[in-house]
């Protein structure tokens, strides 16, 4: 590929190949003047990266890049920067080291190179053919269509929900499919994603750099703990249906009853309970009780929701469609039904740590539930 191909597609194994050839060090992209747009612009791409509010009404099909268009480069400097500004993304992501936010930068990368292959592939399939080689795919195109062999197929299309994606429904011809091109450039994303979600956190960055770095991943901490508190992104640990939002316990109170519930509640519940843990078979059987219950719909719809990662609706989102039942006084301290979850899981957690440091009260006096506890921490 050319360098303004690489800078494109950083990932690639012939960009590191580029970037060794440069005699670029560590310690010169991390200060030296030369390198500061390439700084600037790895910084970029990991803000690019923080969760926007995604709910199904609101964004469920729709990217704002449709309008955009291929970034051009107007010199060697600027396809230099650009392809160091993916490795000085990974130094900053890697020292930040929260798994989530992890998975979410990986997932961004791979969807902004999706992006460009599609717009690439739309008037040259052979660019799109090679491009998978480098992730071990000898793909060819059929009368406009692109087939593979069956073993690559299930490696990349096993994390995909939808029923589409599943062997049984693909038709396989002496070992090949052959699949759509938008197809296959959904297979490269899950590649893309995958190659960078396993190579990050970097082993080993050397203490200098870090420090280089500290100011930088100190504002990305904030964002990201700025973010856990707004959209409730957060490890929950154990589910414990105790500690849910009363709008949360609303909703499963009308299903266990068999009432329909709308749309955005049906949205707003399913995303929470996958939000807070809840395995995708255990998030089905809450609705198996229903009247007009269908698992297989029911799984496709809750898959759906999983795959894409949709983040629970705000408290706002949730007034504002009239799903917000039966506040509290804890939920006048949070904006966020996750933030609701979480600030009751923290305070159960810090409630057993005192426990276990000082001991039980033995006295029956003082003695209380764990019912009664969680009750009095939401009235606080």
């Amino acid at each position: 590929m050319s360098p303004e191909e690489l800078a494109l597609f950083p990932f690639l194994a012939e960009a590191s190949e580029y970037i060794s050839s440069q005699e670029v060090t560590l310690e010169d992209l991390v200060t030296g003047r030369a390198f500061r747009i390439a700084r600037s612009r790895g910084d970029e791409r990991v803000m690019n990266s923080f969760f926007k509010e995604k709910t199904q009404e609101s964004d469920e099909e729709t990217d704002d890049r449709n309008e955009e268009e291929i970034p051009t480069f107007g010199s060697e400097g600027e396809v230099l920067s650009e392809i160091l500004s993916y490795p000085y993304a990974r130094i900053l992501v890697s020292c930040l080291n929260e798994p989530a936010f992890t998975r979410r930068y990986a997932l961004t990368e791979a969807k902004k190179a999706s992006f460009i292959l599609k717009r690439i592939s739309n008037t040259d399939i052979d660019f799109l053919l090679d491009f998978g080689k480098d992730f071990g795919i000898e793909a060819s195109e059929n009368n406009g269509q692109v087939q593979i062999y069956f073993s690559d197929y299930i490696r990349y299309s096993l994390s995909m929900k939808d029923i589409s994606w599943k062997l049984v429904n693909r038709h396989i011809d002496h070992g090949y499919i052959t699949i759509r091109r938008d197809e296959f450039i959904r297979l490269m994303q899950e590649a893309i994603r995958k190659r960078i979600e396993s190579s990050l956190p970097i082993p080993e960055i050397p203490d200098n750099i870090r420090e280089a770095c500290a100011a930088q991943v100190e504002e990305l901490k904030a964002k990201y703990e700025e973010q856990r508190q707004n959209l409730g992104d957060a490890d929950l640990g154990e589910v414990d249906f105790t500690m849910f939002p009363p709008c949360i316990n609303k909703a499963l109170a009308n299903v266990r009853e068999g009432v329909n519930l709308a749309h955005s509640m049906r949205f707003a519940m399913v995303s929470f309970l996958l939000n807070a843990g809840l395995p995708v078979d255990e998030v089905v059987n809450v609705f198996n009780i229903s009247p007009d219950f269908s698992e297989e719909k029911t799984r496709y719809q809750v898959e759906h929701i999983a795959n894409n990662q949709y983040k629970t609706p705000s408290c706002a989102t949730m007034q504002t469609y009239g799903n917000c039942f039966g506040k509290d006084n804890m939920c006048s301290k949070i904006r966020h039904p996750l933030g609701y979850y979480s600030a009751l899981k923290f305070l159960a957690a810090k409630r057993r740590e005192e426990e276990e440091k000082y001991g039980k009260d033995e006295e029956a006096g003082k003695a209380e539930t764990k019912t009664e506890s969680i009750e009095a921490e939401k009235s606080i």
